[in-house]
């Protein structure tokens, strides 16, 4: 399992350098890799602009990315039964690092996590 989370943390993390590639692509992975669970809000006409928000709801925690202008904040909030009992804010390496984790985790679960995962760390 450990290494499931070293893959997948080191691909999230991939385009960190270049924070808006970095938001764009963590977007598209997570979308698509997990339609269900993930949210993904973007600005502009239609919707068709840069990231705004992203939000990925898995197990008993909400992760949050948003996107103002190009400064990034991350929270991670710890839900029983839809609300929230605690809000932590964290740097882009912490949520991402406990994004993995709880991804990791989650596809321990279920047959159809287990599937994204793997697809996300073969892309």
């Amino acid at each position: 399992m450990s290494s499931q989370f070293d893959l997948l943390a080191a691909s999230l993390r991939a385009d960190a350098g270049d924070l808006k590639a970095f938001v764009e692509a963590l977007a598209v992975k997570l979308g698509q890799g997990f339609p269900s669970r993930v949210q993904v809000e973007r600005s502009g006409l239609r919707g068709k602009g840069p990231v705004r928000r992203l939000s990925a709801k898995l197990g008993d925690n909400d992760y949050e990315l948003t996107n103002d202008g190009g400064t990034v904040s991350c929270t991670k909030r710890v839900l029983v039964r839809g609300i929230a009992l605690r809000t932590e804010r964290l740097d882009v390496e912490q949520w991402i690092d406990a994004l993995a984790g709880e991804l990791v985790d989650q596809a321990g679960k279920t047959e159809s996590d287990r599937a994204a995962l793997q697809r996300m760390l073969e892309a």
